[in-house]
């Protein structure tokens, strides 16, 4: 089967650092930091005081309001990111597309909130009673479905789990199914939001997040730094128009940048640590290079996974040696943008995928923020873009997001 071009004509975005794709990029080129002291509940009995938090976000400014009120926040952040995208490919009102149009949505956890309060609410009452509409507001599933029905998109919708690969997975799915020829248009990203009691408990009795920066939590985050001690939780959306080529000429569509090439694979190893040794990550890495049939000498800019954590930033290193080989791999800009954004789990592969479109676009290389000695004791001895970004052309780049369970996923973006 021959494969056809795909390419992105539309993007939207909710992040911690603005609450649309431009506001976000600006945020990114400016190096500056969307984490602050946790808002969404009162955390002032946790170990964890600090999160990068979506803000100013009014839902009834993007949906209607007593809709809104039937969905969980990660739904809201995914329903108004899915308006921006398809005002910004010019087929927000175009029917006839958006009957065969496709969403295909990562999504690591879902309605974390939802569950929290209607677990309380089901102990309070003697556990016989809950909200009604619990289990149509927290399942992951429901983001895409409201999307389809706000929209009127009838083609397949699907959610995407895979813990924080959940985002790129997602891409690499829409991705296969309009150059296959089953879609024209796919609406695809991610979504996320997990900014509560429970959610950062949970993630912080897994020793997993940064604790100890209260007095300025805009310095928490710090990927490959030494001083680095767990992710920062982040949340939001971003959603991405895949439009096949011919078509989207035809309609004479604006295109921000050709996909080239997906990848993915399984550690096989740990239910929540990477293989140290990199050998199963990388495998995504160069599956994607294959599929894109490009030498890993056509990337520029790599997008890292890059959590901030002791085990990842070291492994991830590993992998990108053994995907580009030594001497690429040193030549290659690498940065972590979570560094100003936070983890965003399962959007965070499609928020990063953005960044890097607007990376290619603007000739730009984002900065990993806070990085100010390198561990190269630890394992960290790359090119990561301390601090402040670089101009300079840009044809390729690549972004790969690992998950919980082993989950290994890489997608490649090219100038048109």
């Amino acid at each position: 089967m021959e494969k056809r071009r795909v390419v992105i004509t539309g993007m939207g975005a909710l992040t911690p650092l603005g609450n649309s794709v431009e506001e976000t990029w600006a945020g990114i080129k400016e190096g500056k930091s969307g984490i602050g002291p946790i808002t969404h509940f009162d955390a002032s009995i946790n170990k964890v005081h600090y999160a990068a938090e979506v803000k100013n976000f009014n839902a009834g400014d993007y949906m209607d309001p007593k809709e809104a009120r039937k969905m969980a926040r990660f739904t809201q952040y995914g329903v108004a990111a899915a308006k921006m995208a398809l005002e910004d490919s010019g087929l927000k009102d175009n029917a006839e597309v958006l009957d065969e149009t496709g969403v295909i949505l990562g999504v690591g956890i879902g309605g974390f909130e939802v569950l929290e309060s209607s677990c309380i609410s089901y102990y309070k009452s003697g556990c016989v009673k809950t909200n009604p509409m619990a289990i149509p507001e927290l399942i992951p599933n429901e983001v895409g479905g409201n999307i389809a029905i706000t929209f009127g998109c009838h083609g397949p919708v699907q959610s995407v789990a895979t813990a924080c690969s959940s985002g790129t997975d997602a891409l690499g799915t829409a991705f296969d199914m309009v150059r296959s020829g089953r879609l024209d248009v796919c609406l695809t990203g991610g979504a996320e939001s997990t900014i509560n009691g429970f959610g950062i408990v949970a993630f912080e009795v897994l020793h997993a997040l940064s604790t100890g920066f209260d007095e300025d939590p805009t310095k928490a985050s710090r990927p490959f730094d030494k001083k680095r001690n767990g992710f920062v939780m982040g949340e939001g959306s971003a959603i991405l128009v895949f439009e096949e080529y011919e078509h989207a000429k035809a309609r004479g569509a604006k295109i921000y940048a050709e996909v080239a090439g997906y990848g993915a694979s399984c550690d096989g190893y740990h239910l929540t640590s990477p293989n140290p040794d990199g050998v199963c990550g990388s495998k995504c890495m160069t599956r994607a290079l294959k599929d894109a049939g490009m030498d890993p000498s056509e990337i520029q800019y790599y997008n890292a996974h890059g959590t901030s954590t002791h085990i990842n930033d070291p492994s991830e290193t590993n992998m990108i040696k053994l995907a580009f080989g030594e001497e690429n791999a040193r030549k290659l800009k690498i940065s972590s943008t979570k560094s100003m954004h936070g983890h965003c789990l399962g959007a965070t592969g499609a928020i990063e995928a953005m960044i890097c479109v607007k990376a290619i676009n603007d000739s730009f290389v984002p900065c990993t923020k806070n990085l100010d000695e390198v561990d190269v004791e630890g394992g960290c001895d790359l090119d990561y873009v301390p601090n402040k970004g670089i101009e300079m052309p840009i044809n390729a780049a690549m972004s790969a997001t690992f998950g919980f369970g082993g989950h290994n996923g890489a997608i490649i973006l090219k100038k048109i």
